[in-house]
Formats: C-alpha cells, structure tokens, sequence
C-alpha cells in the first residue's frame, strides 16, 4: 500500500523533499512505498527540474488537504496564514501533518496539536528547529527517559555567520550584515534573524518539547546581535571568550537547596562563552543544540541549521516515520505486525571495503641514524611507491640517532604500508614506533 503526499510548496525545501522521495535508491526501503501524489504551486507554468507529472500539480492548495487519497499533507509554504489554517483543515479531514513551519509551531501549536490529538494523526515538525540536525525526535523519544535540565543552542545560521566573520576579521556589524545579504546568508529584512525572533521560535518548540510544558512564546526574553560591536569580540576573546547568540532554556534552580524548581528560564541573548564550552567552536552558518539532562550528562546535536538537502532530510524522514505507522497499523491484523523503522529488515550483507584500498593521509615518525641523505632516501622511497609527502621535519637527535616526522598527502593504505616496509628494512632506519592516519 502506498503512503500518498500531498506537497504544499515546491520551493527550495519542497523541491529537495521531492528529490528525495521520487528516488530511493539507498535509502530506506520505505521511501519506495511513498509517493507523491499532488503538489500545490503559485504557478503552473514555471518551469522546474523534477519529474513529477504535470496533473499533479494544482494551485488550489485547499483541493489537496480536502483530498481524499491523500495520506499526509506536508506544509512548505512557510508564513503563518494559509498555513495555519491548511494544516487545521488537514488535521480536521483527518490527515497527518508534516511541517518545516517554526513560526506557526511557536505561535500555534496549542491549537494544531490539540485539534491533532483529538483526531487521532500526528503534526511532525523536525524541520523546524536547525535545518538537517534531528533534535526534535530524540527529544521526544530517545532522551525522553531523562530529566532534562537545560537546552542551549545556536539555532540561526545568519547570527552565527555574521558573528564569526566579526570575531575572525574584526569587521562591523552593519558591514558584515550587508555582506552576508550579498552571498544570500542573510534575508533582505534581517530583523528576525539578527533581533533573535526567529531563534525565540525555535528555543520555544524546544522547551515544550524538553520540559513537557506548552509555552507561550511572549515569555522568552529576546535579545539580538545589533549592538555587538567589534571592540566587544577583541575584549571577549582576550578575556577567553568568544560571542554567540544563544537560545537557552533551562530550570530554575533553587538557590539555597539546589535542587530543580517547576519553573523555567527561557531567554535569545548575546552571550560570552567561554572558548573550552562545546559550542564555543561552532561557526559559520552551522546550528548545534546542547542538551544537559539526568542521568545522559551532556549530549549535542551539530550540523547544517538551513538550505535545500539539511531541511529536506528532516521533513522527509518525518513523511517517513508517519509511513511506518501507517504500514504497521496495516499488518495490524497478522500475527506478528512490525513498524519497519524498529523492525530489522536488512537480509544482506554489506560489502566492505578491504583496508588496503582505504585512501588517507598519514603521519609517520622514524628513527634514524644522523648520517647525510637519510631524509632524502625517506622521500626517495616513499615517491617510488606513489607516496607523496605534505611536510617532513626532523624532530631530535640523541645519541646519533635522528627523530624524523613524515605527513603525506591521500595515498592508498596498499601503497604506504609497502613503502612503510622497505623503509623498514632500510639500514638507515633504527625503527617506526609510530603511524597515525589523519582525518
């Protein structure tokens, strides 16, 4: 039985969930049961790079969600009217939403998970908080088991590339802003990305997920990134700092008794983070989201906060979670029915790949004895066997015998372990106590 979509968008994100469902080859054998079955588009006639017949696709967005083939209605077109009322009216038609929508989430999901609870279908929404990373499903199952006590994350690739290229250049806000406009980092109007009102949307679907609490999103305190001058970036990496915007949400903590209260800090603010803190190294348009909880400790989730292949990943292993409940409920009847996403279905063996066809850089350090042209006889024989060498330095000398360190550029592992060999049985060279791939 097939899993049947009905797309609302085909932007950016809509296209590449398309990609990703019309070929499933290597993927999960799943993706082979879901088709795309309408797709609702502001025009018929502009033209796209995909293979989706052409009556499919429709400009009466409504005709889709009222479908009744129509399994699962996934919401692309971003905004918070028709898309709020498109996925009520699906809920209501009783159809499972898929949504990237964070600012309909944040604003209104009382009232879609409500209306979704009562009609028996899900509203999944695992795009809507950093692009491809999965945050959202491990918080609602595989971390569900913990206290959680806090979540802290750089959740807007604008903020965290204009804030990088600040700390790394010493550049202007106002200057680096406009730059990122330039390479399309950074929207026409900034003003949710830099005054943090996107990232107060996505701490809010955060919290209520991590603290099991509905949140209103006029309680999280929201700061922006307009103010952080470049001075204040130089001060803060002296003092061993640097500057990000952070979205945290975190339990309030008895002062006196240290122990948990039943209320919440919710708060998007410029904030100095030490330079050793996890996500003191997170740059660039990159997202990571750190979730401390009882008894796990520390776990963080890194990756690409935006574009076409991160975002569409996340909704369509949504559509693909969705499809498995749709196919286990109906086996329902068998004996032994199975979600596909817990059951092991795989009956064949992956081909590995031997080690000695492994492609890697490598370091190296020989012993050798001090006497001329050893260095040279290394390079020699290395270059025999299509080993090319990055840098070489000689390291010490005690006692006659030389201390040479070897990186190379990508060689077979084949190649480098013969030449390793017949350096090995070089008179010049007293041993090799170590050898170390390089990432």
């Amino acid at each position: 039985m097939a899993v049947k979509v009905g797309l609302l968008g085909l932007g950016t994100v809509g296209t590449g969930t398309a990609k990703i469902l019309l070929d499933p080859t290597g993927r999960h054998p799943l993706v082979s049961d879901i088709e795309v079955a309408r797709v609702g588009v502001r025009s018929l006639d502009k033209p796209r790079d995909i293979e989706i017949a052409a009556d499919r696709f429709t400009t009466d967005l409504e005709a889709i969600v009222t479908d009744p083939s129509i399994d699962v209605v996934v919401e692309l077109i971003g905004g918070l009217e028709p898309a709020r009322s498109l996925m009520l009216k699906a809920i209501h038609q009783g159809k499972h939403v898929v949504t990237a929508n964070k600012a309909v989430i944040a604003r209104y999901g009382d009232e879609l998970f409500t209306a979704a609870n009562e009609a028996g279908v899900y509203v999944l929404l695992e795009a809507a908080v950093g692009g491809g990373i999965p945050v959202i499903q491990p918080l609602k199952q595989a971390l569900g088991v913990n206290r959680i006590q806090a979540v802290t994350g750089i959740v807007n690739g604008t903020t965290n590339y204009i804030l990088t290229r600040m700390q790394e250049e010493g550049g202007d806000f106002e200057t680096i802003l406009a730059d990122a406009q330039a390479l399309g980092y950074a929207e026409a109007d900034p003003t949710a990305d830099v005054d943090g009102l996107d990232a107060a949307d996505k701490i809010a679907i955060l919290a209520s997920l991590a603290f099991g609490g509905r949140i209103k999103l006029s309680d999280v305190y929201c700061e922006g990134i307009r103010h952080v001058s470049a001075a204040d970036i130089a001060y803060a990496e002296r003092l061993g700092f640097v500057i990000k915007l952070l979205a945290i949400a975190r339990r309030d903590i008895c002062p006196t008794s240290n122990e948990a209260l039943d209320q919440l800090q919710l708060r998007v603010h410029p904030t100095l983070v030490p330079d050793h803190h996890p996500l003191a190294s997170v740059n660039g348009i990159y997202n990571a989201i750190l979730v401390e909880g009882e008894p796990i400790g520390q776990v963080m989730f890194f990756g690409p906060g935006a574009g076409e292949g991160p975002t569409a990943s996340a909704v369509a292993s949504d559509i693909l979670n969705i499809a498995a409940t749709l196919k286990s409920q109906s086996v329902a009847a068998k004996a032994e029915p199975q979600n596909p996403l817990l059951a092991c279905t795989h009956q064949h063996y992956c081909q590995v790949s031997p080690m000695t066809d492994i492609v890697s850089r490598f370091y190296v350090r020989l012993l050798a004895a001090d006497q001329p042209g050893v260095i040279g006889q290394v390079g020699l024989c290395f270059g025999n066997h299509e080993v090319s060498i990055e840098s070489v330095v000689q390291i010490d000398l005690h006692d006659g015998i030389g201390e040479i360190v070897v990186v190379t550029h990508e060689v077979s592992e084949r190649n480098f372990q013969t030449a390793l060999d017949e350096l090995r049985a070089s008179a010049s060279i007293r041993s090799v106590p170590s050898v170390l791939r390089v990432l």
